[in-house]
């Protein structure tokens, strides 16, 4: 039930909204991601180590088991499914019915264990390397050989990253607004949201904190979307949190489960799919979600 601080929480969900759970009976579940031009969402069992997807009125069927204990998914500007991988401490793509690695290591170092990750206009992909995955039973047990927990960007065609940000205990979910000039970074281990300006060849300012979340419940800052008006939506603690561009809260949707990440879905984009622990749950929104690879699906840009 979404709890509204500011009346233009109710401008982006109804109150009494049905939240609808679509499939159960999984340890962990993370990264979920639509395809505009299939129709369905995949999402991981991260526990688990398998990936499964999602067709309304079919329910969830497995798609990749082992999964390499997979968490944050994408798709790019092909409509190919990247995924990051805790066991391989790796960037994947599809390809020809196999995986190819699109990036594994920084500066001849294993990464620790890519989290979740963003495609850009240009085909870069911006990702998280926190230590998470590398903890038994989420991809683990590994050493952590890289010195910092970083944000990366992988130029289109490169396999070397570039470190973006290495100043976060805990960096986890992130989104990057329509025009790309803003980065939201979610630092779980200090609870709160970091925002950081793109200026020309990728190169940030800012990086103040942007909210800190209410600790009103079990779980994190985790996973991060944005609608078409640039308002953050934000898993964390009892639920998902509505935040406007400026960090103010607008509202908090509690979620029986604990909830890890979220994605915008269905023809129109105006569906949450929201992964939470053992479940996946919809919600129908009033706004339309922001999905970077959308317009290139069929899907147009708003």
């Amino acid at each position: 039930m979404l709890e509204a601080f500011d009346p233009v929480a109710e401008q982006l969900m109804k109150p009494d909204e049905e939240l609808k759970k679509i499939a159960e009976g999984f340890v962990f579940t993370e990264g979920p991601v639509w395809s505009f031009s299939e129709g369905h969402l995949t999402f991981v069992d991260l526990a688990g180590n398998a990936m499964f997807r999602y067709y309304n009125g079919k329910g969830a069927v497995s798609y990749r088991e082992p999964s390499n204990y997979a968490n944050g998914l994408a798709y790019d500007r092909s409509g190919r499914l990247l995924s990051c991988e805790h066991r391989t401490r790796r960037i994947t793509i599809e390809s020809d019915g196999g995986l190819d690695v699109v990036v594994d290591s920084f500066r001849g170092r294993k990464l620790n264990a890519p989290n979740d990750l963003v495609v850009t206009h240009d085909g870069s992909v911006v990702f998280t390397d926190p230590h998470y995955g590398l903890t038994e039973g989420y991809g683990g047990p590994g050493e952590q050989e890289q010195p910092h927990r970083g944000v990366y960007r992988l130029p289109a065609g490169s396999d070397e990253p570039e470190l973006l940000v290495d100043d976060l205990e805990g960096p986890n979910g992130l989104a990057l607004t329509r025009d790309e000039k803003m980065l939201y970074v979610a630092d779980s281990e200090h609870g709160h949201l970091r925002a950081f300006g793109v200026g020309e060849e990728w190169k940030l300012s800012g990086g103040e904190v942007l909210v800190e979340l209410p600790k009103e419940g079990d779980g994190v800052p985790d996973g991060l979307k944005l609608d078409v008006e640039g308002n953050i939506y934000s898993t964390g603690p009892g639920g998902i949190w509505l935040i406007s561009p400026s960090g103010a809260i607008l509202g908090h949707l509690r979620m029986p489960q604990v909830a890890a990440n979220l994605a915008w879905g269905d023809a129109d984009a105006r569906t949450l799919y929201i992964t939470a622990s053992a479940a996946v749950y919809a919600l129908r929104c009033e706004v339309t979600g922001h999905a970077p690879h959308r317009a290139l699906s069929g899907g147009g840009g708003r």
